[in-house]
Order: C-alpha cells, then structure tokens, then sequence
C-alpha cells in the first residue's frame, strides 16, 4: 500500500517573499486629483505660467505613512457655489477613490479653495438645496468695503509718533549721561529747573490758546469719517465696482472729443457735479452743447448716484500768422 508523501510548500506562493507594493505620493496625488475633477463643480486650470511653475490646480500634497495616508488637496471651482456640500463630495469621492484603488485607508485630507471660475450655473449642480434662509444666503453677496482716503488722523499719528520718539531719545540720552558714558549737561534735569522757575509771563496766553486748538483739532480730525475717494457703480444695494473721479473725468472727455465741431475737451468732476469744458473755432454753442450732451449722457448711466452734468462752450482763439 503506498503512503502519499506530504508535500512541501513551493517558496514562490509564500505571500512574505513575494516582493512589496510600492506607491509613490506622485501616483496618489494622480488619483486623488483625478477623482476630485469628477465632482461637479471642480474645475481644472492649467497652462501659462502655472504649467511651468506646477501649479496646476487641482493639485495634491501627499504625506504617506506604512498604512494610512494624508491628502492637502487644492481646489478651483466654479463660482457661487456653496463651498461646504463642495468639500464634502469631494472629500467623499477621494477618500472612496483611494481606498478603492490603493487599499490605504484615508487618515487625514485637507480641502483648501486655492482659486475660483465665475459660471452662469451653479456648482451644486444635481444637489438640492432646500428653500429658506440656507439659501438666501448664498444668493446674497457679502458687500465689500468702499475704497476710502486715509484717516484724517493719520498726519497727527505721525506727529505723535514722532514726539515719543523724540522723548525716547532725550531718555536714553539722560541714561548715558548717568551711566558715565560721555559728559554733557542733562536736558531733563535743566528743563524742570526751567519750569519750576517759570512764573506768568504773555506769551503763556498765546500758547495756552495754540495748545487748545491743537487739542481739538486732535479730536475731530480722530473722529472725522474717511473721505470717500471712488465712486460706487450698478447695483445700489450690493456695491462691488467703483470708478475713481479721475476715470469719470476721461470717460466724459474722450466721448466729448469725438464729436463733430470740438477740438479738444476737458472734464472736471467733484461730489455732486460733472462739468465738461468744450474748445470749438465755431458754429452754434447751443447746439454743440446739446450734442456733447447727448453722447456723454448715456455713458454716466452706469453710476450708481447721478451726478450732474453740464456743459461749458468756449471758442478757441485762431491764432494769426505773422506776415513775412
């Protein structure tokens, strides 16, 4: 009767000598970005500058550790959209991506909004989003801030600045003085002499005067409100473009210049008014007037507040050849 012989195990099926799987972070960066485009809403940029720089969005961080591993990943996306139920799909589409491609399990991912399209269609796209105050507020914009002048304050800043300085340098002076570092006649000490000498004299007044319209001065320009320096364009209840009264000023001068009859122009504008100051050699002021009108006109219906317009007509002098 024969006895089988137990067989011995061919050491190319043992899984521990096999070999390993290695993944690179530029392979899991390939993955996790390719599975972010697939989201709605994500958007790829590329070329230019970014192409050669490797900034290409999206764009993926990898940190890799024996079992798990760690994604910042940087987005574009196409704009409004609502940036949390983005993140969200996204993270939900890498984390199932990588674990189904890689077996790593996802440990950490950071989602970071790196740049944004605008798009006439949302980037929730197939997502519904209930009616109600979640959704008002995503269809309101946050109003920016009005661009404004420096704060009348600003020059008395500088000034008081400048005086502690100026103090900081009488004390460390005084300091070098007591310490024995050179010799000179302290300041502290002679102007407080000075002072406890001093008894009335006229000049007290004036100064006294000085320094309390110095000090109210102070005051106001510290709560004087910012100049505005730009004016507010389109949409009245959500500003986000202004034009400064320089640019209003050469918008009405080039549309003057090219009308029949005008030989140079020249456009002023403050708070309230809009004045456009013509140069003809002749023909009818009147008429030239209304036709400057008409084709500066329609161009300030951008503004948000109308301004006033008016046009001013001069000659221009012709100037005489000497005789020769």
């Amino acid at each position: 009767m024969a006895v089988a012989e137990p067989t011995t195990p061919n050491a190319a099926d043992d899984p521990g000598l096999r070999g390993s799987l290695v993944i690179k972070d530029r392979a899991m960066a390939k993955i996790a970005t390719a599975a972010a485009v697939n989201v709605p809403g994500v958007v790829r940029q590329s070329g230019g500058l970014t192409r050669l720089t490797g900034r290409d969005l999206p764009r993926a961080d990898i940190s890799m550790g024996s079992d798990a591993v760690a994604i910042n990943l940087f987005l574009a996306v196409s704009w409004p959209c609502s940036v949390t139920e983005l993140t969200g799909r996204v993270r939900a589409e890498v984390g199932r991506s990588v674990e189904s491609l890689t077996g790593l399990p996802l440990h950490d991912m950071n989602v970071m909004i790196a740049a944004t399209e605008g798009s006439d269609d949302s980037c929730v796209s197939g997502v519904e989003i209930a009616e109600g105050p979640a959704q008002e507020a995503l269809s309101d914009p946050i109003p920016p801030r009005v661009p404004s002048a420096n704060p009348a304050a600003a020059v008395s800043a500088v000034v008081i600045a400048c005086g502690l300085l100026a103090l900081a340098f009488v004390v460390s002076r005084e300091w070098f003085i007591n310490r024995g570092t050179f010799d000179s006649a302290p300041w502290i000490r002679n102007s407080v002499e000075w002072t406890s000498r001093l008894h009335w004299q006229p000049w007290l007044l004036p100064v006294a005067i000085a320094a309390v319209v110095a000090g109210v001065v102070l005051i106001m320009s510290a709560l004087k409100r910012r100049a505005k320096t730009h004016v507010p364009l389109g949409n009245p209840s959500a500003s986000t473009v202004w034009m400064r009264p320089t640019d209003i000023a050469r918008l009405c001068s080039s549309h003057a210049a090219v009308v029949p009859g005008v030989d140079s122009a020249h456009t002023s504008v403050d708070r309230k008014h809009i004045k456009v100051h013509i140069e003809s050699t002749g023909g009818d002021r009147t008429e030239l007037a209304a036709a400057v009108d008409a084709a500066v006109r329609p161009h300030l219906a951008i503004l948000q507040q109308p301004l006033q317009l008016s046009v001013v007509v001069r000659e221009t002098p012709v100037r005489r050849k000497d005789a020769s």
